[in-house]
């Protein structure tokens, strides 16, 4: 992913507020012709788009860990997503979307950890920073690194993702991958879950 200038920041803020007013709206994500951006939104990236609150309460939070489309797409589908397709919630009212605070977190390409433990893998993260995805076959979560707010010791972070990607914690199988990430975070309510 290319460089963001302060305007980029500003222009994918703006994508993600117009993405969530077109589904109240519309019922769907806002289309963009990503011709139409700037060279940083036109390439490949990955983002999640967390909605909160004015009382500063998660209200969606959703996105993609690998880059498959143009970031500005990226983030005008997952500001959709958060705010209508999040199972945790339902569908954002009209009310609601105008006074929602979003942050949109774009993600740096995974790094594979080689780790044959849940010990192994909580002595190689780097609370604060890392985000962390762990995959058993059709099992997959992540928690983006501003989780670390809310669980702070790196093996109560371990095993809470473990519990919601469906995996027993203190049961490490041979087959879990995991794959750590950061993020630059981009608006305000920067904590995600």
């Amino acid at each position: 992913m290319s460089t963001l200038t302060p305007r980029d920041a500003e222009r994918l803020l703006e994508i993600a507020h117009a993405s969530l007013e077109h589904g109240v709206r519309h019922g769907c994500a806002l289309r963009l012709d990503p011709a139409a951006e700037s060279p940083a939104l036109r390439g490949a990236g990955a983002s999640f788009v967390t909605l909160r609150t004015p009382a500063a309460a998660l209200r969606g939070c959703v996105g993609t860990l690998e880059p498959v489309h143009a970031l500005a797409v990226d983030v005008a589908e997952n500001a959709y997503r958060a705010g209508f397709l999040d199972s945790r919630f339902g569908p954002v009212s009209a009310a609601e979307a105008a006074a929602l605070e979003l942050c949109v977190s774009l993600l740096a390409r995974p790094e594979r950890l080689d780790v044959r433990s849940e010990e192994e893998l909580v002595a190689r993260l780097r609370p604060g920073e890392d985000g962390l995805i762990l995959r058993l076959g059709p099992h997959q979560a992540t928690f983006l690194p501003e989780v670390w707010e809310a669980l702070s010791e790196p093996r109560a972070f371990v095993g809470a993702l473990l519990r919601k990607a469906g995996i027993p914690p203190g049961r490490w199988s041979y087959g879990i991958e995991a794959f750590r990430y950061t993020t630059t975070s981009i608006g305000g309510g920067s904590r995600a879950a």
